[in-house]
């Protein structure tokens, strides 16, 4: 059995163009695999909560030491880590917001990326711990960031192709949707052509 956990982060939702392509993805991956299970992540609908002191003094306290808030701040960590580990597939929907991703799915990334459970340090190296999952990261932008002037400005594929492999996601497929904020008719051509990728992606993964 397959299973597929789909995060999706952006702020929009019903009109988020990364949601819309994300869900072709989920949608053609569950039609060649009838029998996966989903466990979905709307970090804007349900997000989580920053990163602050008691979340930072629960996972640095040793497990029997913590206090009993201490322990459910830990478990949701813990919950979020197992639903990663857990996958077999991995769909992210990322927005970019000011030029980077949301700090919803920022917090999301604190969470899961975590010394001791996705990650150690290995001869002072940094070595993922989370392997041998497929990962379809599905990025929607405003404007133009693949080429031209504004791509040194994009913070947010370079910075989720670093932490997905920090933590040992490596096998990643990207699938961007870019320039939807040049109005309706490049928008609907942005999201057909990464539709259609979406489509191909789907197919290539259950090959």
């Amino acid at each position: 059995m397959t299973n597929i956990l789909f995060v999706t982060s952006s702020p929009r939702g019903g009109a988020s163009h990364s949601s819309k392509v994300a869900e072709r993805v989920l949608a053609d991956l569950v039609a060649h695999n009838p029998n996966a299970t989903v466990v979905r992540r709307d970090l804007a609908r349900d997000p989580l909560p920053h990163v602050d002191e008691a979340y930072l003094g629960a996972v640095f306290t040793p497990a029997e030491a913590r206090s009993e808030e201490q322990k459910a701040i830990a478990a949701l960590s813990d919950t979020l880590i197992d639903e990663l580990f857990a996958a077999d597939i991995i769909v992210i929907a990322s927005a970019m917001i000011n030029f980077t991703i949301t700090s919803t799915l920022k917090t999301w990334l604190d969470y899961v990326a975590r010394a001791g459970r996705t990650f150690a340090y290995v001869d002072n190296a940094p070595v993922g711990l989370v392997t041998g999952k497929r990962v379809v990261l599905v990025e929607s932008k405003g404007g133009i960031y693949s080429e031209g002037p504004m791509k040194p400005a994009d913070f947010q594929l370079p910075y989720l192709r670093f932490i997905l492999a920090f933590i040992g996601l490596k096998d990643v497929e990207e699938i961007t949707v870019e320039g939807v904020a040049f109005g309706p008719e490049q928008a609907a051509s942005a999201v057909a052509a990464a539709e259609a990728k979406a489509s191909e992606t789907a197919r290539s993964i259950a090959a």
